[in-house]
């Protein structure tokens, strides 16, 4: 008779007082002669035992010092074998789904956390204690059977091996019902978003990683608008499928990283973390807003409605969970009393920030055709001799409510609206219908570049063909038009902005960096692009002859953009000592309030020569020569 060798145990655990409970519980169970538990401390040491013996199954430590629990089940099952051994882990801590998750993804067949109830435990081993034995007594009947009829044996493997895979099956079976478990536990199941429980279970983990690196965090609490009616009048059916569709209007409007939940009924949450300003809460808000609002097809019904949202920011309007929600739901409930389809923070300067970017871009769209837009000219003057090189458009508005504003206060509203494009062409065409009228009507302008700036969404491959266009009609050479281009457009996207700036330079048309010094672009960056000009940023200039430190990035951007054979424009000059810092620097352009403001194009011709020279005349009986203050 041949000796059946006994299932083996393997417990590893490097709490002593666990581990010693654990192998007291499964040597003084009823069937414990049926096995032999072995123990291990460590991963390392569990490694060593399952090089050296098969195991029915391993109870096997999560959290363990050096490597934990994860790591040696992967180690596990990476030999072959080893690599169909079960293992269940236990742990003494409550890890969220998807720590739970993850074992399952590494081959576990069970998670349990301590104190386990010994009749579980016990009740689970002695399944894969039994289907030891019965590969075992399989191994053993193998030899019997060698010596028996051949039918007679075949017969028998076969009925064994329907029994390992039944057991098999069963394994699989309860693994993929704990699955489905997880996913009713975590998930709504209408939409698939993450349910009330889970969003609950995010929010304090953001909120408790937020405060400890100090990070911001928005809520936006959504609702629609007329739901309940739609419900009433279509039934559950369309009610339903129209949730549905929201939700993945709502996902598809959101980032990637945004978690999105359905708290119940028609109300769901959006979780941000990252944003940088509340700029980029309020953006998403009003994607989710604009992309509510186009007719749901659910069957053969159109259905019309909109997304309410509030918004609430941690920590200034709730340092917890619940009060951050209630901030949130809150700033929902007075947006639905104001508008329903609008977009409300709990923090009530913030709305009113809001509002008026709002309605500056509704006013925006009518800007246009009102005719409400001037260029305005600043001239670029050469500091050796004091002649006019060239101009920078800059775009004014004539608002019928605000008055004079200037680009900066309303550009960046253009660019999220949209308009920036239509806006960005009326800049171009007004520059070369400009520069064709000083032709033919002022011979001391004509020939003289306009710069015009350009804004991001303008900087695509359609740019070169608008600009084509427009040089064409007005029948001005491309040198009567330069482009102006900031610093952190340029490293945004380098490969497009390479493509689309070698097709404007080939034309002719010369290009500027403006606001040098504020994006952090490399030199190898500026090595890439067709630029021909560098302009440096005002902020290095308003404190020439104050701060040594301004002087010294002065000095160095000016010798490298030399180097590169790039023209040096100084913006923001306004006083006579800047300008003599300037020259001694060996700066080659200037522009600012020194020599003139930003000007309409009436009379400035006339204007621009009376300014050059009167003070031309007065800043070389100066010499131009900086005398520092003696102290």
């Amino acid at each position: 008779m041949i000796n059946v060798i006994k299932p083996k145990i393997l417990l590893v655990n490097d709490h002593a007082p666990t581990l010693l409970a654990l192998e007291a519980l499964l040597t003084n169970a009823v069937d414990a002669n049926s096995y032999e538990v072995v123990t291990a401390k460590s991963g390392d040491e569990a490694l060593r035992h399952v090089l050296a013996h098969r195991f029915s199954v391993i109870l096997l430590d999560v959290s363990m010092p050096g490597m934990d629990g994860f790591e040696t089940a992967e180690l596990i099952h990476s030999r072959p074998r080893s690599a169909a051994t079960p293992i269940i882990f236990i742990t003494a801590h409550y890890a969220d789904e998807l720590n739970r998750l993850k074992g399952y993804e590494l081959g576990a067949v069970d998670y349990l956390i301590t104190p386990v109830i010994p009749k579980v435990l016990l009740s689970k081993v002695a399944v894969f204690v039994e289907l030891a034995k019965t590969n075992l007594q399989l191994e053993s009947k193998t030899e019997e059977l060698a010596e028996l009829n051949q039918d007679l044996q075949v017969q028998r493997v076969r009925e064994l091996k329907q029994n390992n895979e039944a057991l098999a099956a069963e394994i699989v079976e309860r693994r993929q019902a704990e699955e489905r478990a997880h996913e009713l536990a975590t998930k709504d199941p209408l939409t698939g978003l993450l349910n009330r429980r889970s969003l609950i279970a995010s929010l304090d983990h953001a909120i408790e990683r937020a405060h400890r690196n100090n990070e911001p965090i928005a809520l936006l609490f959504l609702d629609m608008d007329r739901f309940k009616s739609i419900n009433d009048t279509l039934g559950h059916d369309v009610g339903d499928e129209l949730l549905r569709d929201v939700a993945a209007r709502i996902m598809a409007s959101v980032r990637k990283s945004d978690l999105v939940a359905r708290l119940g009924g028609d109300e769901f949450v959006v979780l941000m973390q990252g944003m940088s300003t509340y700029r980029d809460v309020a953006k998403v808000a009003e994607q989710i807003v604009q992309a509510a609002t186009p007719p749901f097809k659910v069957g053969h019904h159109q259905i019309k409605t909109s997304v309410t949202i509030g918004i609430g920011l941690f920590p200034q309007d709730g340092n917890s969970t619940q009060s951050l929600m209630r901030s949130a739901d809150l700033a929902m409930y007075h947006a639905k009393q104001e508008r329903r389809g609008s977009v409300q923070f709990f923090h009530q300067e913030l709305n009113a920030r809001l509002r008026e970017r709002v309605r500056l871009e509704h006013e925006l769209q009518h800007a246009l055709d009102d005719k409400q837009f001037e260029l305005y000219y600043q001239p670029k003057v050469e500091i050796g001799s004091g002649r006019i090189t060239g101009f920078e458009a800059l775009l004014r508005w004539h608002h019928p409510r605000l008055g004079i504003i200037g680009g900066a206060d309303f550009i960046p509203a253009a660019c999220d609206s949209g308009l920036i494009m239509p806006i960005g062409e009326w800049v171009i065409a007004t520059a070369c219908a400009q520069a064709r009228q000083w032709q033919d009507s002022s011979p001391d302008l004509a020939g003289l570049p306009i710069a015009v700036n350009i804004a991001i969404p303008q900087l695509n491959h359609e740019l070169p063909a608008v600009i084509s266009r427009e040089l064409a009609r007005h029948d001005i050479a491309a040198s009567c038009l330069q482009l102006e281009i900031t610093e952190s457009l340029l490293i945004r996207d380098l490969q497009k902005t390479t493509s689309v700036l070698e097709d404007i330079s080939a034309s002719g048309i010369t290009i500027a960096i403006d606001d040098f010094g504020t994006g952090y672009s490399s030199l190898s960056v500026l090595k890439l692009l067709p630029i021909d000009i560098l302009k440096i940023d005002q902020s290095f200039i308003c404190d020439l002859g104050k701060d040594t430190n301004d002087s010294a990035i002065v000095s160095a951007i000016i010798n490298m953009a030399h180097a590169l054979h790039l023209t040096v424009i100084a913006e923001g000059v306004e006083t006579v000592a800047q300008l003599a810092i300037l020259k001694d620097l060996g700066c080659d352009q200037y522009q600012g309030f020194l020599f003139s403001a930003p000007l309409p194009a009436a009379g400035l011709g006339d204007k621009l020569l009376n300014m050059a020279n009167k003070k031309f005349k007065r800043v070389k009986a100066t010499s131009l020569r900086y005398q520092p203050t003696s102290h």
